[in-house]
């Protein structure tokens, strides 16, 4: 192996740089252990950022256009509030009795980089996986309470939130010392993150400092949603084509941004942008393009084909664009006639209102899922598989970094920790799935298979994305196998994959933290007990928040919620439907032999294929650099959102995207490597803010303001089917 390249310190002592060029130019080799990180401010501002960014995901998770807070605004917005507090608390120091002659203070000296992570990463702690908003485990509370009308208690509830958190974080800990301590493991997306530490710590001698720009950004979302949340919620949905074209089904489909295939559809609300995506702004280019390319392909090259050309699945029968099941004439399923006592399948009542059926968009959206994960599979192995396979060998006989060796200076976590950890979550885990087995369906053997997976895929995923970013997407594998082993039952197969594969995605988050944490030469110990606390704090205020809403708002999630209101749910039926279509009915009867839509199977094939064929024009034609850009789990992925997202999400992102990361990127870069992310999280907070407010001032009192500005986007005709003979309200005959 080539030797590792070397640098001289300022004392003149020869120290080995990181292998991988991207670290060496954005992580510094120097440390200062002296720094103090276990501080009252990063303890204070930790707990406050985790409890409000846990609060603000769990309140805008049923929204309409769910706006998702990432751990930017809590990088931005904590650094003055830490600022002010070393400038203002007292630096009288005192004792602790118990820890001898140690001295304390609440305020030991200027606020440093090392607080800011870990406060960070306390907040970080508690969400989903790779920042997706709430823990997954909500959406199984939101779907037995609001969609199956059932009873969980709030003690399954919570056990079942934090088991399934605790569980991914056992898994980190076991594998930290494969994916993290290795040079070769770099995890390229912590190296943004590390370049906004930097940013921000640095001096700022500007006449606009970021903070004073935060603060009037921060101002002006809080003012401006008002108009959009309130006064003029039309703003959120500008569907022009169907304004000038009222009473034509079809161009209601094409104009519908929330509906139909949204062309022409913008928006004026910032929650719509950020929406299912998070923020434009902080999307590189590139990654816009791909979403771009593969949006254009879905929507307005495949659906319409499919839809209006060949009429795939008698699609006419249902709306061009909807999560929603479906009878065989268009009548929306229903659900609860199907399920018994036991809460089960009834394969008498399933057999009397006959298969369900899904809008074309649904259905292709699954088979564009099915590709992409069987596409990142080889196009990983193929463009990637060689290089993993040398970095992990270099990992495991190379030498030290210059990073590793500093991180020795500090006490490392001992790996009983993990282990009791693990063993414990496991145990509560087993009595949850044996003693309330009532309540979550899933049998102890579950619970044993579902971690067999996830500690087996945990590895080679962690490895992947460590090494190209990239992250296969395995839960509709989990979702297939488990509704084929264990039919019938809804709330069995959605904590199957829980347990499975999202406690394995969030196993990959938190080793992402860790390198974090690595990189910024953060003590681990340290770095445990935030992740930690922060997990259980934030899953308590999760299952609190939800608690709340769903027994305060009447019909939350409901298609029968008054006209206007926000309360939708959209990826909570989302996860409902696929509660029904994985576990309920099971995928036999809907992409099986005794469901109509086998041929989805196919995609499986087709995506696994691909990034071969393209692998091998790379290798013929070596000279044509366009070739290995095309990137088909990009490609095929970039829908993946839909439903729940909307093509007015899409267009709105895409949009703000390009304007922000290429032109303003390009023509005035000075003002987007000082201002872009600072604009992106006070647009979040101010959004978050006000939100927050109408609800708690208007919206408990169910004080409204009613006018054609807050009707909608003004496409009702949006959703209805264009096949001759399907009666349904609302929508004109013999269309």
């Amino acid at each position: 192996m080539a030797a590792e390249p070397e640098m001289k310190t300022m004392d003149g002592e020869k120290e080995e740089e990181s292998p991988i060029e991207e670290v060496r130019l954005t992580v510094t080799n120097t440390d200062d252990p002296t720094l103090p990180v276990w501080t009252f401010r990063m303890w204070f501002l930790g707990v406050l950022s985790c409890s409000l960014l846990s609060f603000f995901n769990q309140f805008f998770a049923y929204r309409t256009e769910p706006l998702i807070i990432t751990q930017i605004p809590v990088q931005v917005a904590t650094l003055p509030l830490a600022h002010l507090m070393a400038s203002i608390l007292p630096t009288t120091t005192f004792r602790i009795p118990g820890f001898g002659s140690k001295q304390f203070s609440v305020n030991p000296g200027p606020f440093n980089m090392k607080e800011h992570v870990l406060i960070t990463i306390f907040a970080n702690a508690g969400r989903s996986a790779f920042g997706s908003g709430s823990p997954f485990a909500v959406s199984i509370v939101n779907i037995i309470k609001a969609f199956y009308g059932r009873k969980i208690s709030f003690l399954a509830s919570w056990l079942l939130i934090i088991t399934t958190q605790a569980l991914g974080y056992g898994w980190a800990g076991l594998l930290r010392k494969y994916v993290v301590e290795p040079a070769h493991m770099w995890w390229p997306s912590t190296l943004v993150q590390v370049s906004l530490f930097r940013a921000l710590h640095e001096k700022d001698d500007h006449r606009l400092s970021r903070a004073k720009f935060f603060c009037i950004a921060l101002v002006c979302s809080f003012s401006w949603y008002l108009i959009p949340g309130y006064f003029f919620s039309t703003l959120t949905s500008i569907s022009w084509v169907c304004w000038i074209f009222s009473k034509s089904v079809t161009a209601q489909q094409i104009g519908s941004g929330m509906n139909g295939l949204g062309l022409g559809a913008l928006t004026l609300d910032w929650s719509a942008v950020a929406s299912f995506l998070f923020s434009p702004l902080i999307s590189p280019f590139f990654a816009i393009v791909n979403v771009f390319v593969g949006y254009v392909l879905m929507v307005y090259v495949v659906i319409p084909i499919t839809y209006w050309g060949f009429n795939v699945y008698s699609s006419n029968r249902f709306p061009i664009f909807s999560a929603d099941l479906f009878t065989a004439q268009g009548q929306p399923y229903n659900i609860s006639a199907i399920v018994n006592e036991k809460f089960e399948l009834d394969p008498v009542k399933y057999h009397e209102q006959g298969r369900i059926h899904l809008s074309v968009f649904f259905a292709i959206t699954y088979g564009f899922g099915f590709a992409t994960i069987a596409s990142t599979l080889t196009h990983v192995a193929c463009f990637y598989g060689r290089e993993i396979m040398e970095r992990y060998c270099a990992s495991a006989r190379g030498k030290e970094d210059i990073h590793t060796k500093l991180m020795r200076k500090y006490k490392d976590i001992p790996s009983w920790w993990f282990f009791v950890l693990l063993g414990v979550t496991l145990v509560v885990s087993l009595i949850l799935c044996i003693f309330l087995n009532d309540q979550i369906q899933m049998p102890w053997w579950g619970l044993i298979f579902a971690s067999a997976l996830a500690f087996i895929f945990t590895l080679p995923i962690s490895i992947i994305t460590a090494t190209t970013n990239q992250t296969p997407g395995l839960n509709i594998i989990t979702e297939y196998i488990f509704g084929i082993i264990y039919p019938g039952r809804p709330i069995a197969n959605v904590c199957f994959k829980t347990y499975g594969y999202i406690s394995m995605s969030q196993a990959v988050s938190f080793l992402s933290d860790f390198k974090l944490g690595h990189y910024m030469k953060i003590p681990p110990r340290s770095m445990f007990l935030v992740q930690f606390i922060g997990t259980i704090l934030a899953g308590t205020i999760n299952i609190g928040v939800a608690w709340w809403l769903l027994i305060s708002i009447n019909n939350i999630c409901h298609e029968d919620l008054p006209p206007g209101s926000p309360w939708t749910c959209p990826s909570d039926r989302v996860f409902f439907d696929a509660s029904v279509i994985w576990g309920l009915v099971g995928p036999k009867r809907i992409f099986g032999s005794k469901g109509d839509y086998k041929a989805m199977n196919w995609f499986f094939l087709g995506g696994a294929i691909g990034p071969i064929i393209v692998w091998l024009l790379h290798k013929a034609f070596p000279k044509q650099s366009w070739i290995p850009l095309i990137n088909l789990p990009v490609l095929l992925g970039a829908t993946g959102m839909m439903p729940p997202a909307t093509a007015l999400n899409y267009n709105s992102w895409i949009l703000v995207g390009t304007i922000f990361n290429f032109f303003i990127f390009r023509y005035r870069k000075k003002w987007w490597q000082r201002y872009n992310y600072v604009l992106s999280a006070a647009l979040d907070a101010g959004v978050a803010f006000m939100a927050v407010l109408l609800y708690f001032t208007l919206g408990l009192e169910n004080k409204s303001f009613t006018w054609w500005g807050t009707d909608g986007e003004h496409c009702p005709l949006a959703t209805c089917p264009t096949a001759k003979g399907i009666v349904v309200d609302g929508c004109p005959l013999n269309y």
